[in-house]
């Protein structure tokens, strides 16, 4: 029986985390999920939304950027769009891509509204998660 869930997040440019934790939430298009060692495998896309994991009295936590889950019974892959750390998120830069958001929203006529909204969405999430430091 495994007692430990290896986690490795990756996106385009790279491993971004690979580590041994105990469990893992993240936000799936279908709803939350968690998982824990010998979990049944599943893959499952993913949703704009915040991934944390356990190791021990330690909780990581990450801002994803929509993607895919692999979840096996000792492994959970993780290939996202992008992926941060929340203490490593730059709120200000969050912030004001949301600002600029907002605005191209008031003016849907002259911008994408579907971008909009999705960035929309990506910088209240990252500030939400950077706030959860």
């Amino acid at each position: 029986m495994a007692e430990k869930l290896k986690l490795d997040i990756v996106t385009p440019h790279g491993h971004v985390f690979n580590d041994d934790v105990d469990e893992i939430v993240a936000s799936g298009s279908e709803g939350e999920f968690g998982v824990l060692p010998e979990h049944v495998p599943f893959l499952t896309t993913l949703k704009i939304g915040m991934l944390t994991y356990k190791k021990g009295s330690e909780t990581g936590i990450f801002f994803i950027s929509s993607g895919y889950a692999e979840v096996g019974p000792d492994k959970v892959t993780i290939l996202a769009d992008s992926a941060e750390k929340s203490d490593h998120i730059d709120i200000e830069r969050a912030k004001a891509a949301m600002k600029r958001a907002e605005e191209r929203l008031k003016q849907a006529e002259k911008f994408d509204e579907a971008r909009a909204t999705a960035a929309l969405e990506r910088a209240i999430t990252r500030i939400h998660v950077a706030e959860k430091k």
